[in-house]
């Protein structure tokens, strides 16, 4: 497809995010305009020119509503919606931003997998239903001038629905990657705005088996996708020899965990393994998210290297001695489908972790991963590990074949088909007309939650 007529290319604007970032164009509203004027004139202007061709000609656009940050932790929906956007246009929505004035705007940039990334940005203090008023306006723009068409609408979050209902789909899906209701600042109507995506989806997909199970009643088209890998990637780990120089003067054994550093990891069960055995090094990869970082313990064998890229964890892993799972078992845990879990595995590495059910069934069936819960359990699990890496061949034989079943790129070809079976079924129903989440909008309390910051929710 062409672009737009109103298209203006004004030169390059980067940003100093090479590599992240190839391509960036940035909708600006018109500034301090009354309420009406907001409303009723163009809240948009192309500073760039994005060039929205079709990826693939008569290939249906997906448009994502997250409440995860695509450049913050790389996770399902960058490795299920990087693999979307190699046949089809993807934009990726998050949740808005507070803007430094009264202006209101919408940021769009491309990565390298070919994903737009789109930020609002809207008014500190605007009424929920301003705020929402300003999204659709947003959206609708976006829509127009980018011309996407009855697109699939794939959903992350719940909260997405207020301001998304209006928008005519050719199949809307919700990939329900976690109970985001047990999460620590969870908004207190998100159960219900669930309810109604239930209504509005045409396929549910879940993030792991337990998470099917609790909410398989709930709707006829439901499917558990858990966890998968990008094996290739990960096995890099059991081959590199080059030591990151922030990870090479730490001594052996090294027990590596990498991932948000939030309510969901047992701080008292870390720090517990650190007193225990003070020649144990732990090594923490990850941002710390919704937790005061005072509250981490403290000793000479626990160390932070902060955030890394998804490109750089091999490097990290590869000179670990036995990668933990040391989460803690409540009700933020109860669905969890750590990510992590196979790719510690492809990496080579033993892995020890608490009884999340998930991980339990299938890798602790399987005899793949050690599981353990209180401290002392744990360093017994960590000490039959640390002999695993030594002498069991047989077990990385096993894991090998075990991850050879399932990747990525099959969860999405499968999530795909399914998403085309469900156009094609709707289309049959509607005589080739898309659908819109209108009719079942009512009762909707209109809600909105304006980030001051990148970290609100992330596994």
């Amino acid at each position: 497809m062409s672009t737009h007529d109103s298209f203006q290319p004004l030169g390059d604007r980067s940003n100093g995010k090479a590599g992240r970032r190839d391509r960036s164009a940035k909708w600006l509203s018109d500034t301090h305009l009354q309420e009406k004027q907001e409303l009723d004139s163009t809240p948009l202007k192309w500073v760039e020119d994005p060039s929205l061709e079709l990826v693939v000609p008569g290939v249906r656009d997906l448009v994502c509503f997250s409440h995860l940050r695509w450049d913050f932790v790389y996770q399902r929906p960058q490795h299920l919606l990087g693999r979307g956007a190699q046949t089809r246009r993807v934009f990726f929505i998050e949740e808005p931003l507070a803007s430094p004035d009264n202006s209101w705007w919408l940021d769009i940039s491309r990565r390298e997998c070919g994903v737009w990334v789109a930020v609002p940005h809207l008014p500190a203090g605007v009424s929920e239903q301003k705020a929402i008023a300003l999204q659709q306006r947003l959206l609708d723009t976006l829509f127009a001038q980018a011309q996407i068409q009855a697109p699939i609408l794939w959903y992350y979050t719940p909260m997405a629905v207020p301001f998304t209902h209006h928008l005519k789909a050719s199949a809307i899906v919700y990939d329900c990657m976690d109970e985001l209701s047990a999460f620590k600042g969870a908004h207190p109507d998100l159960q219900a705005r669930e309810s109604h995506l239930f209504k509005l989806a045409d396929l549910v997909f879940t993030g792991g088996r337990s998470l099917y199970e609790a909410k398989q009643h709930q709707h006829p088209n439901i499917h558990a996708f858990p966890s998968s890998i990008d094996a290739a990637h990960f096995r890099q780990a059991r081959n590199l020899i080059a030591e990151p120089s922030s990870q090479a003067a730490i001594p052996h054994p090294r027990l590596g965990f990498y991932g948000v550093v939030d309510e969901r990891m047992d701080l008292d069960l870390l720090d517990g393994i650190a007193r225990a055995r003070p020649d144990w090094h732990l090594v923490i990869i990850g941002p710390a998210v919704k937790i005061d970082p005072e509250t981490l313990p403290r000793h000479p064998n626990i160390h932070y290297l902060g955030s890394k890229s998804y490109q750089e964890l091999p490097s990290y892993l590869a000179s670990w001695d036995v990668a933990l799972l040391p989460f803690a078992r409540n009700e933020s845990t109860r669905f969890i489908s750590p990510t992590k879990t196979p790719e510690y595995l492809a990496a080579g590495k033993p892995v020890v972790s608490t009884s999340i059910r998930d991980v339990v069934r299938p890798y602790g069936e399987e005899g793949l991963v050690h599981i353990a819960d209180t401290v002392p359990e744990f360093i017994d699990a960590i000490a039959a590990a640390l002999e695993q890496k030594q002498a069991d061949s047989e077990w990385l034989s096993r894991v090998d074949t075990f991850l050879s079943q399932t990747s990525w790129d099959r969860t999405w070809q499968a999530m795909n088909d399914l998403i085309e079976e469900a156009i094609a079924t709707s289309n049959q129903r509607t005589n080739g007309g898309p659908h819109t989440a209108k009719s079942v909008r009512s009762g909707i309390k209109p809600s909105v939650s304006v980030s001051t910051n990148d970290n609100k929710l992330a596994s």
